[in-house]
C-alpha cells in the first residue's frame, strides 16, 4: 500500500518536473583568442543526453522505493546494505558521482534567483526526490541512495560515541556549508559543493592530491566514527533531517515492544538513538530556561546577521570579477602579461574597466546582503540548538532520532525482538559489544 502511494506521488512530482523545467544550455561562448592559446579539454564527465538523463532518475526511484520496502516492511539490514553497495557502484565509479543531490541544491538556487539559468531536468528530480522520500518515509536516501554515504558505512569498523557537546558544536557545521554554497552559487561565484567533494575525485580515478589527501581523511575518520562526512558536513543532510523530522512513518528499532536492552543504542554508529527519558523533577525551572533560550532566538539572529554582513567585502573576493577588478586595480602592468587568461579574457571580451567595476561593487553588494540571510540563519540555527536543550519529553524506551537516523538498518538487526533464541541472542551481542 505504502509503495504505491509513494510510486503515485513520485510519478506525479516526475510530470510536474517535465512540463516546467527546460534543459540547461550554454550561456556564455568560449573567448576567441588572438593569440595561440587553445581551450584545454574538459576533465569533468560530459553530460549525458535523452533516455540516459532519465534512466538515472527512473534509477534512483526504484532505489528509494525498494529501500523504503526494506526499511518498513521487511526490516531488513542486509537488504538496505545490498542497496547501498549498488548505489556506490551505479552512482559512484560507474556515474563519477555526477550528478548528485547534493549538488544539486546550488543548480536549484541558481535557478531561483537567475531566470536565465535553465537548470536541467536530472538536476531538478535528483534533488527533489530524496527530500519527498524523507518528508514521508525518512532518510532512505542516505541509507541506501547516497554513494558518498555508502563509501563511509561499508568502512565502518569500530565506531566511538562522541560528546554530546562535540557532536552538538561539530553539528552547526553543515548549515554553514549550506549558507556558504547557496550564497556562493546565488551570486554567480562556485559552486563549492561539486569543487570540495572529498569522494568525487576517488570516485572517478582522478583525484588531485589535496583532495586525496582530504577524501582519504575522511574514510580513514569514518572507521571509527560514524559517517564524519554525512553527519558534520554535508549541506544536503540539513535538508533531509527538516523532511524527516516530520515524516509520518519512519524506521523503528523493533517491531514490537522495547525491553531495554540497550544493543540499538551500542549498533548505531550516527548516535541517532533516543534514550528513555522520565518526567523532569522540576518543570517550573525547565520552563524558564525554555522561555530565557527563545527569547535569545532574535538576538543570535541580529548579532549573526551583523557579523557574517561585516565580512561581505572578505567573502566577494572569491568571486572572479571581483579577484579580476582588484587585480587591474592594484596591478595594472598585467595587462601586458599575454599568459593570464583571466586578464586575456577581459582584454578581447570589449568590456571597460568600469564595466567591470560595477559589476564587482554590485557583486559585493548581492555579498552584503547575502551575508546579512547566511548571518541570521545561522543565528537562528544555533539559538534553535540551545532551545531544543531545555525541552524534555517522556520516553519509555529507546527510539530513533527522526532527523538524525540515516536509516542504515543496523538497530533493526541488532534488536532481538521477536527473533529466536531471544535471551541467547541479548547475551551473545552484548558479549561481543564489550
Amino acid at each position: 500500500m505504502l509503495k504505491g502511494r509513494l510510486f503515485k506521488i513520485s510519478s506525479v512530482l516526475f510530470g510536474l518536473l517535465v512540463s516546467i523545467v527546460t534543459f540547461a544550455q550554454q550561456r556564455f561562448p568560449r573567448p576567441d583568442f588572438e593569440s595561440d592559446y587553445k581551450t584545454p579539454t574538459l576533465e569533468i564527465p560530459e553530460p549525458r543526453h535523452g533516455i540516459l538523463e532519465y534512466a538515472d532518475v527512473l534509477i534512483l526511484l526504484i532505489v528509494l522505493l525498494l529501500a523504503t520496502r526494506f526499511v518498513l516492511q521487511k526490516r531488513s539490514r542486509k537488504g538496505i546494505l545490498y542497496l547501498s553497495v549498488f548505489s556506490l557502484l551505479y552512482f559512484g565509479f560507474y556515474r563519477n558521482g555526477c550528478i548528485c543531490s547534493i549538488g544539486a541544491i546550488q543548480n536549484v538556487a541558481l535557478a531561483i534567483v537567475d531566470p536565465s539559468y535553465a537548470i536541467s531536468l536530472t538536476a531538478l528530480a535528483f534533488f527533489m526526490l530524496p527530500l519527498l522520500f524523507a518528508l514521508f518515509v525518512g532518510r532512505v536516501f542516505c541509507g541506501a541512495a547516497c554513494p558518498l554515504g555508502a563509501i563511509q558505512d561499508l568502512l565502518i569498523i569500530k565506531p566511538i560515541e562522541l560528546p554530546v557537546g562535540i557532536r552538538k558544536s561539530l553539528g552547526l557545521l553543515p548549515y554553514l556549508y549550506l549558507g556558504l554554497s547557496l550564497l556562493f552559487a546565488c551570486t554567480q561565484t562556485d559552486f563549492i559543493i561539486c569543487r570540495y567533494d572529498p569522494f568525487v575525485g576517488i570516485f572517478r580515478m582522478d583525484a588531485k592530491f589535496n583532495m586525496l589527501v582530504l577524501g582519504g581523511s575522511f574514510l580513514i575518520i569514518g572507521m571509527f566514527v560514524g559517517r564524519p562526512y554525512c553527519r558534520f558536513l554535508c549541506p544536503y543532510g540539513v535538508l533531509l533531517n527538516w523532511m524527516s523530522k516530520v515524516s509520518k512513518k519512519h524506521l523503528t528499532i523493533t517491531p514490537s515492544g522495547c525491553v531495554d536492552c540497550r544493543l540499538c543504542e551500542r549498533s548505531c554508529p550516527v548516535d541517532a538513538i533516543k534514550k528513555p527519558v522520565a518526567d523532569p523533577v522540576s518543570k517550573k525551572k525547565d520552563i524558564n530556561r525554555f522561555l530565557i533560550s527563545s527569547l535569545l532566538i532574535p538576538l543570535w539572529i541580529l548579532a549573526g546577521g551583523y557579523v557574517v554582513s561585516s565580512a561581505h567585502v572578505y567573502l566577494s573576493k572569491a568571486n572572479r570579477n571581483v579577484q579580476l577588478a582588484e587585480l587591474l586595480i592594484s596591478h595594472p602592468e598585467i595587462k601586458n602579461d599575454p599568459d593570464h587568461i583571466d586578464v586575456q579574457t577581459f582584454l578581447t571580451s570589449g568590456k571597460t574597466m568600469q564595466t567591470l567595476l560595477g559589476e564587482a561593487a554590485q557583486i559585493r553588494e548581492q555579498f552584503r546582503i547575502g551575508g546579512w540571510i547566511l548571518g541570521a540563519f545561522l543565528g537562528l540555527a544555533f539559538g534553535l540548538m540551545f532551545t531544543r536543550k531545555t525541552i524534555y519529553r517522556n520516553r519509555t524506551g529507546y527510539e530513533p532520532d527522526k532527523g538524525n537516523c540515516v536509516s542504515c538498518g543496523r538497530c533493526m538487526d541488532y534488536c532481538p525482538v521477536g527473533k529466536p533464541n531471544f535471551e541467547e541472542l541479548i547475551k551473545t551481542k552484548i558479549g561481543t559489544q564489550s
